[in-house]
């Protein structure tokens, strides 16, 4: 999908051909709009497709006066019943008077700019634009992560009681998740400080206040998310043995019901044998056998309830 826009009188118009000043956001775009792209403006097709590939990494580049910055932004998509959360390349390209996104897929940040909820932003001010979706981007990985920790504080709660891996298996996904959220957040701290002693990106002296809150959140996604990813860490190994606490509990109470059961069960398969028996002749017989198992089995569970088998 190929969609131009161009700030005019403070108002984000929607436009048909290309003009100076204008924003190009191409998401999952088609061959045939990045042909269009390539050959009206000549923008170098490399470019233009390496965001397209999700396993491309952060980088910046500069050749033939274009600026390539590729980036790492955070994702959730809903599987199931569960959040899957991920990162996914998004490439900004920084060419004459024209600023390109390109992204596989739909993504909230570069829609915050399209509904108009960034305030003074212009889209032929290129390196606000760049440094407000960097911003976006950092307060983004800020909102999932703190999202994934209180899954993780939820998934903890079920644990105490649970016998089941379904709940490791979701910390699971949510280690990998902050692995993935770790790894590209610190790919894109090293494309900051190159966008920072790059000259092709001119910094001019209104930005440096965005300038100095964007690294101040990208540092402190970098820190939450390494504490979070060493805290999720603990507490899985930790409930690993919790689960299989659980299961030893159950084992053992399940023992000793069947030790207490055996007991009437042993007593009347002696007086099922085809031999002489005491009492066997007794009218009273069956009741004095039944009232002798209920009070050995009495007595075993007093024993047993002492050395907390229950």
């Amino acid at each position: 999908m190929l969609n131009i826009y161009k700030t005019v009188d403070r108002t984000l118009l929607q436009l048909d051909d290309f003009q100076d000043g204008c924003w190009i956001d191409l998401t999952n775009p088609t061959d045939e709009e990045l042909n269009k792209v390539h050959k009206e403006l000549n923008v170098d097709m490399d470019f233009l497709k390496a965001p397209l590939d999700d396993e491309e990494t952060s980088r910046l580049e500069i050749e033939d006066n274009q600026t390539f910055i590729l980036v790492d932004i955070p994702m959730v998509e809903k599987e199931d019943s569960s959040y899957v959360y991920s990162t996914f390349p998004l490439g900004i390209i920084l060419y004459k008077k024209y600023i390109i996104t390109i992204c596989l897929k739909e993504n909230s940040i570069v829609e915050q700019f399209v509904e108009g909820k960034v305030k003074s932003f212009y889209t032929f001010k290129k390196t606000r634009f760049v440094l407000q979706i960097l911003y976006r981007m950092a307060a983004r990985y800020l909102i999932y992560l703190k999202q994934i920790n209180k899954i993780s504080n939820s998934i903890e709660k079920q644990l105490h009681k649970s016998m089941k891996n379904k709940e490791l298996i979701q910390l699971l996904d949510l280690e990998k998740s902050l692995v993935y959220f770790s790894t590209s957040l610190k790919a894109n701290d090293i494309v900051m400080e190159k966008i920072l002693k790059s000259e092709s990106v001119k910094l001019y002296p209104e930005d440096e206040d965005l300038l100095e809150d964007v690294l101040i959140e990208n540092k402190q996604a970098i820190e939450m998310a390494s504490i979070y990813s060493n805290i999720l860490s603990g507490m899985m190994d930790a409930f690993a043995s919790v689960i299989s606490n659980n299961l030893n509990i159950v084992m053992k109470v399940l023992t000793s019901i069947t030790i207490v059961m055996s007991i009437p069960t042993m007593i009347a398969s002696f007086y099922g044998m085809n031999v002489g028996l005491p009492l066997q002749n007794s009218p009273y017989a069956f009741l004095m056998i039944l009232g002798g198992s209920i009070a050995l089995s009495a007595i075993v569970v007093i024993i047993l309830v002492r050395k907390n088998m229950f």
